[in-house]
């Protein structure tokens, strides 16, 4: 049985050129820092300038175009998943959890390039806080989310780090719900598990940071504290690498966790207003 890899290739119209599919310092595009910072300063500069020209204008209708983005974010968050799912099993059936999270043999050329489709969808999805500014809607810490991502996506890409399919696909099935999620209530739907959307957050940010702590820790430990602290054994990912991935993915955890708690205010805010602003920062947080 061909796996879906194979028939998706074998479909494809073209070939792409090697620094396409395979991650090539300075030659595959945004794979330097230069081109990602000038990007990721460009994005926030448009947003702040988009919030700006809002201010006196009405909230836009953008139905259609955003149920499309949502839609087609949703779709392909899901084939990545089963891709990743697909080459990285076999790994994990054949050698046991450690070995898939922390061999250089982990890190495949199939994985490289279904990294690099993930990282490249992180550029897509800047446009979620576009559709928010436009509908007047708080960013709150959006602004600093989606940069941060596509800036841990270039760390993680640079350091081959192993441990990275564990953090792409539990991110990617929670894209799946959230964009699903976004496009369905877009065009009027209700589900009654609304509810579960930022705890299912909360516990896909927990399965990161432990992941990512026990690779640096167990890289720790078996690099200079072998005979004294226990380990596993070592796990492939650059000390710089993990202490991005680290950083990051803690903030993440702190900002979901403090902004539940704490909504966004607004004028003439009561006991009842609170209660509604809480549930509309729930809705921002389940959809981009």
């Amino acid at each position: 049985m061909p796996s879906l890899a194979d028939f998706l290739v074998s479909h494809f119209p073209f070939q792409l050129p090697v620094h396409y599919t395979s991650y090539v310092p300075g030659k595959t595009p945004l794979s330097t820092t230069p081109p990602v910072m000038t990007t990721l300063i460009s994005y926030l500069v448009v947003m702040f300038g988009i919030q700006a020209v809002m201010k006196n204008h009405k909230p836009q209708k953008l139905t259609t175009i955003f149920r499309a983005h949502n839609l087609i974010l949703t779709s392909g968050s899901f084939i990545l998943l089963a891709l990743v799912v697909e080459e990285i099993f076999p790994i994990y059936w054949k050698n046991g959890l450690f070995h898939a999270l922390c061999s250089e043999e982990a890190w495949t050329p199939r994985l490289e390039f279904y990294y690099m489709i993930n990282y490249y969808f992180k550029y897509i999805e800047l446009t979620d806080t576009v559709f928010l500014a436009l509908q007047k809607k708080p960013l709150q810490s959006l602004l600093f989310h989606h940069p941060a991502t596509a800036l841990f996506c270039f760390s993680q890409l640079n350091g081959k780090n192993s441990m990275s399919w564990i953090v792409i696909t539990v991110n990617l099935a929670v894209h799946v719900v959230l964009y699903y999620y976004s496009y369905a209530t877009a065009g009027g739907a209700r589900f009654w598990w609304k509810k579960y959307l930022i705890p299912m957050q909360i516990v896909q940010f927990i399965i990161d940071l432990f992941v990512a702590y026990f690779g640096t820790y167990s890289h720790y430990a078996f690099t200079y504290y072998q005979g004294i602290l226990p380990s596993l054994g070592n796990c492939s990912v650059p000390e710089s690498t993990a202490f991005i991935g680290c950083g990051l993915l803690t903030s993440y955890l702190g900002l979901v966790i403090y902004e539940t708690y704490n909504p966004p205010a607004k004028k003439g805010n009561n006991s009842a207003n609170g209660k509604a602003n809480r549930n509309m920062h729930k809705n921002d947080l389940a959809g981009p």
